[in-house]
């Protein structure tokens, strides 16, 4: 084709006819106008594109015919359309992001350009070149959307990982239940009965028990177990900082929030959340929780976007909940939705015939952390565990383990500092009157979560002002 100022291969009214044979044998379509803007050549690759055949369109308007509307069904006005601006004042133009019309009204995406033809230098016309650019657009698409969910698929990975980390920073110890127990037996078959469900399940027992690793088990069984269990200590963060960890937060949320971070809800998308000491949650974070509960949706904080999850909870505690509830800490309707199906640990002193397999369990995990080995319990020291009332539970009992093996020079366990029987506690009537005040208000700080000013607050408990008790409590040295 030859330099558009000097072609004389369009006429007012026709083409030469070795300009059509090109034309005709191009593969994109090709579309000549008169200077009235009607068509005066069509080649067969823009029939075949458009649906249209040639003696349809020769003379006629073709910008009425397929190229009427927007991609979104609007009207495109002619005197918008770049091909007839281009009769009007001559400039070529390009376009990358429009559509053109097919006759049985299905539209498809075209890359398209308008330039001007000259005949002894006189406008004569324009023609139109253009090809269907679906098969393009639609890689692009697919590129786009390869990326967004590389890149989503990077931030969670890298989420995770960083959670990870942390997590097996602080695994210890055997990763079963041990013992055969009658207690233990009935756990086990709690947990068994419930693990394969979506019911949230609520785990009571004493520190030390081993709330988390029935937990882990539960999730371990599920269906879900091929998904990341999410595990959060809600006594570990402040209020404000608890509702970052659980819900996260955008960038600049708030003073520190250099990045946007994902919270523990939206890494256990799918998998298991395990809530550990739920009753320490403030009562603002309580109310969130239910509403996360109840829809699966929250809000990252300082985001108005809402983020649908699927998520089984589980929550522990080792406080009587009931007890909160009546007290003003817990809310009762949050409390009901979590005791859907709740499993109570046993304290170690209520199964001690489970203590040698404990030990044993425990003895071969530490040897392996510690690079020891431990041949031998000597059986004066089992009985001495046995007969001990573990205050502390199996943390105390594992914790006790590997001070001993530490401390082990000759491979054998002998447990011989242990004390046969823990002393029972001070009875009542031997208590000085500032000890029996020291362990009332104690007993009260307990329950309120040391709380000691407002509604809930110990000194409401004790019907005192909080200035007073914080007097007695320096007084009688009562410190957290």
């Amino acid at each position: 084709m030859t330099d558009s100022t000097t072609t004389d291969y369009i006429g007012s009214d026709h083409f030469l006819p070795e300009n059509t044979l090109l034309l005709n044998a191009m593969t994109e379509g090709v579309y000549g106008f008169d200077l009235a803007g009607n068509a005066v050549f069509i080649n067969p690759a823009a029939e075949q594109m458009t649906g249209w055949k040639s003696a349809e369109l020769i003379g006629r308007n073709i910008h009425d015919c397929h190229h009427h509307s927007h991609a979104d069904g609007s009207h495109y006005p002619q005197h918008d359309c770049p091909i007839y601006r281009t009769l009007h004042d001559a400039i070529p133009r390009q376009v990358t992001d429009d559509v053109f019309w097919r006759k049985d009204g299905s539209s498809f995406p075209v890359y398209y350009s308008s330039t001007p033809v000259y005949d002894q230098q006189q406008l004569v016309g324009v023609i139109a070149i253009f090809r269907d650019v679906s098969m393009q657009k639609h890689t692009e698409q697919s590129l786009r959307q390869a990326l967004a969910q590389v890149q989503a698929l990077s931030e969670r990975l890298a989420s995770e990982n960083q959670y990870l980390l942390t997590e097996l920073q602080g695994q210890q110890g055997a990763s079963g239940i041990s013992g055969n127990s009658q207690p233990i037996k009935q756990l086990i078959q709690q947990i068994h009965l419930v693990a394969n469900t979506d019911s949230t399940v609520l785990i009571c027992g004493e520190n030390g028990t081993g709330k988390e690793l029935v937990a882990r088990n539960l999730h371990r069984l599920s269906h879900r177990k091929d998904q990341p269990m999410v595990s959060v200590n809600c006594a570990a963060f402040s209020t404000a900082l608890l509702e970052s960890e659980l819900f996260g937060h955008e960038k600049g949320a708030f003073t520190g929030a250099t990045a946007r971070r994902k919270g523990r809800f939206e890494l256990a998308n799918n998998g298991t959340l395990f809530l550990d000491e739920i009753a320490e949650l403030s009562l603002s974070a309580q109310s969130k929780l239910l509403r996360v509960i109840q829809e699966q949706s929250f809000e990252r904080v300082g985001s108005s976007e809402t983020i649908k999850v699927n998520i089984r909870l589980v929550a522990a505690t080792h406080h009587d909940l009931a007890a909160r509830v009546e007290q003003g800490l817990f809310r009762m309707d949050l409390y009901y939705r979590l005791n859907v199906f709740p499993i109570t640990v046993p304290p170690l002193r209520e199964r001690r015939e489970d203590i040698p397999q404990l030990v044993s369990d425990l003895v071969t995990s530490l040897s392996k952390k510690l690079g020891k080995k431990i041949t031998k319990v000597s059986a004066k020291g089992l009985k001495n565990l046995q007969q001990y009332a573990w205050p502390g539970n199996v943390r105390e009992l594992q914790n006790l383990i590997e001070r001993e093996m530490i401390l082990s020079q000759s491979g054998h366990l002998l447990f011989n500092t242990l004390p046969a029987v823990v002393a029972p506690p001070l009875a009542a009537s031997t208590l000085t009157m500032a000890q029996a005040e020291a362990a009332h208000i104690i007993t009260v700080l307990n329950a309120s979560h040391w709380r000691i000013s407002g509604p809930f607050g110990a000194a409401a408990m004790l019907d005192m002002p909080a200035s007073t008790l914080r007097s007695r409590m320096k007084k009688l040295a009562i410190t957290r």
